[in-house]
């Protein structure tokens, strides 16, 4: 079993950014301007939002956080995201969800401006990415994509089976790895709720890649040796002998999987890193086009 260390890709990925950033800025041009729009107190939201801020100061991006308190209404969202479309300075936003059920989180999405979405959510986004044109990837799959080409895993012909079919991870990922390009050329199955007996259907994958938020949801029994596993979840589970009262875990079980597969990614430490190095990624694209690099 080898790790698929996503700390350690994620950390190539932006020392590479970072220089791209030194060396516009060196030439006069701007910092790359990335803003976070925050709804409420959600512990997870809060850690991940602070990580792309941390990770924004690292690399030499501007980085703006915008908070709201859980009663936010429609308006005043609405009203924010019109005004970071038209701030010529900034390359690209994201509104951090889960947002509070009195909120349409489709509007809000759907008010971004699609030049902006470096979250790839937009329908325009999703578009370009199921024709192949150039465009924002959401993060989490672009990350994974990512992280698969750093470890330069041959994934050319094998089976893929992604368990998830969500707008913003499972069908965007799939697409990715049936195309024509490498990392991809997989043969995809997409999996999800209403699929009948999974089991029989991982235990044929190459590679299994779990996005359904169910904690250790796939065992090592669903798996055949040497199987590469991705674990998309992160969930929060109670634990009252951790000091934090919590631990984390992934959609996968860890430690039974890890001696059974040839690579598996951990969690923490795996999928969440290059999620937000692939949101750095977006922003240095849109920053780039919008300097005119």
């Amino acid at each position: 079993m080898q790790i698929l260390d996503g700390k350690k890709c994620a950390s190539a990925y932006k020392e590479t950014i970072a220089a791209e950033v030194n060396a516009g800025i060196s030439k006069g041009l701007r910092k790359p301007h990335l803003a976070a729009v925050l709804v409420g107190n959600d512990g997870a939201s809060e850690t991940y939002v602070a990580s792309k801020v941390k990770t924004c100061n690292e690399i030499g991006f501007e980085s703006t956080l915008i908070r709201f308190p859980e009663t936010v209404t429609q308006r005043e969202l609405i009203e924010t995201v019109d005004k970071l479309n038209a701030d010529a300075t900034l390359d690209g936003m994201i509104v951090q969800l889960p947002l509070p059920k009195h909120i349409n989180a489709d509007e809000v999405t759907l008010r971004i401006d699609p030049a902006k979405d470096v979250d790839g959510f937009h329908p325009g986004s999703l578009g370009r990415l199921l024709l192949s044109l150039p465009g924002f990837v959401p993060a989490t799959p672009k990350g994974i994509m990512m992280l698969l080409e750093f470890y330069k895993i041959n994934t050319s012909g094998i089976h893929a089976v992604v368990i998830g079919r969500s707008n913003i991870v499972g069908t965007p990922l799939s697409v990715l790895l049936s195309r024509n390009q490498n990392p991809g050329n997989c043969t995809v199955t997409l999996c999800h709720s209403k699929t009948p007996d999974i089991k029989s259907i991982t235990l044929q994958a190459d590679i299994v890649v779990a996005a359904l938020g169910k904690p250790e949801f796939l065992t090592a029994d669903m798996v055949k040796p040497g199987a590469i596993v991705i674990d998309v979840g992160i969930t929060r589970v109670i634990d009252p002998s951790s000091p934090k009262g919590y631990k984390i875990l992934g959609d996968a079980e860890f430690q039974p999987l890890a001696e059974k597969c040839s690579w598996i990614t951990p969690v923490p430490g795996g999928v969440g890193a290059m999620t937000i190095a692939a949101l750095m990624q977006n922003t240095l694209e849109a920053w780039k086009r919008n300097t005119l690099i």
